[in-house]
């Protein structure tokens, strides 16, 4: 075993230099479009405006996330073309890339339309199962829950129809997890740092090319957002961004799963990580479904339920609601991690893992209740 560690090591080493100048260019990409969609924003008036379900207080340019399919495109292809005259082991690429592609340009594009015209949600829902179909058309397909409430293998129908679930799922949780600065951009940040070493764990230079890229656009637009100032460099996401995170990350989440399937070296449960690592935006997206379908409200109406929300009506401030979910969200991964060491199996871990988000609203909600209570005896 220590032979094979020292190998596995050893073998990571050569792709360091390409993971490293895939970021790179992704992250020099998104930092020159980025200053080029603020004047865009300026000159032809496209703000996020204030109302009372949103936290900013200012109008800000919206269409930051336009940057990172670009700056995705140019790292990975430059790196790959760099690659491919050093080495003549890249690989074959699969009809299920070149599908991905195609279904994250009408992502891309629906984001964008939506930016600028205010989409309908049944449209967003239509042209995204669409483009979630996709992917399983391309034999992509979640085939096995390994071990997950003790199923294993999945019926050919049951795994299509799984899959497209699974995407919309996280497409959607990442799109409307996405309120206050840092927070899709920062959980995306955490997974592509994930996926990009699991990717050269495997030995896959595709995929952790492509995962370095993004994560170096991502990480550029997140000090934008996070810390430019209102007025000069400040800029959010929009449903472009967003929209395209969740798929390629869902992309690569699949991928991960059915790779590490074949790799016999691999000893961590090939669904432990992708659920781990979106584990809080998935719950809560399912917690604010369900208690607006209990209070007799449309599942897809805009309110102020979601985490970030809570946390804040607690008394948090932005930044300190960012630390906490983000913390959550790592904790989490870090638990699971643990918890599949010492031989836990999956199904436990998860609903231990359903239970602390469990508690940790109901503590949440308690002082959102006091503080509630507090200000209505002051008021008095």
């Amino acid at each position: 075993m220590r032979y094979y560690i020292t190998e596995r090591v050893e073998s990571m080493a050569p792709y360091s230099f390409y993971i490293s100048l895939a970021f790179m260019i992704g992250a020099v990409c998104t930092a020159i479009i980025i200053p080029l969609i603020i004047a865009f924003c300026r000159k032809f008036g496209f703000y996020d405006q204030p109302n009372e379900r949103k936290v900013h207080h200012a109008a800000i340019p919206r269409l930051g996330g336009l940057a990172f399919l670009p700056s995705l495109g140019i790292s990975f292809l430059t790196v790959l073309l760099i690659y491919a005259t050093s080495t003549d082991s890249l690989g074959s690429f699969h009809i299920s890339a070149a599908v991905m592609v195609l279904g994250a340009c009408i992502i891309y594009l629906i984001g964008l339309l939506d930016d600028l015209l205010d989409l309908h949600a049944t449209t967003k829902f239509i042209i995204m199962f669409v483009a979630s179909a996709f992917i399983p058309l391309c034999n992509l397909v979640i085939g096995n829950l390994h071990g997950l409430f003790g199923i294993y293998e999945l019926p050919l129908w049951v795994g299509y129809g799984l899959t497209v679930l699974v995407i919309m799922t996280l497409v959607n949780a990442l799109n409307l997890i996405d309120g206050i600065d840092g927070l899709s951009s920062g959980i995306s940040i955490i997974a592509l740092c994930i996926y990009t070493y699991c990717f050269i764990d495997l030995r896959n230079i595709v995929f952790s090319v492509a995962s370095a890229g993004l994560l170096g656009a991502v990480v550029m637009f997140f000090f934008y957002n996070v810390f430019g100032r209102v007025g000069r460099l400040k800029i959010f996401m929009g449903d472009a961004g967003s929209l395209i995170l969740g798929y390629v990350l869902s992309y690569l989440s699949i991928k991960y799963t059915l790779v590490c399937e074949h790799d016999i070296y691999t000893e961590v449960n090939p669904l432990l990580l992708p659920m781990s690592i979106f584990l809080v935006p998935v719950l809560d997206l399912i917690r604010v479904a369900l208690t607006r379908l209990m209070a007799g409200e449309p599942m897809f109406k805009a309110d102020r339920r979601h985490i970030h929300h809570v946390l804040m009506s607690a008394g948090l401030s932005m930044h300190q609601t960012l630390c906490i979910i983000l913390g959550l969200v790592a904790g989490f991964i870090v638990l699971n991690l643990w918890l599949e060491q010492a031989m836990v199996p999956l199904t436990v871990i998860f609903l231990l893992d359903l239970s602390l988000f469990i508690i940790f609203f109901v503590v949440v909600y308690s002082v959102v209740h006091r503080r509630e209570s507090m200000t209505e005896m002051i008021t008095e």
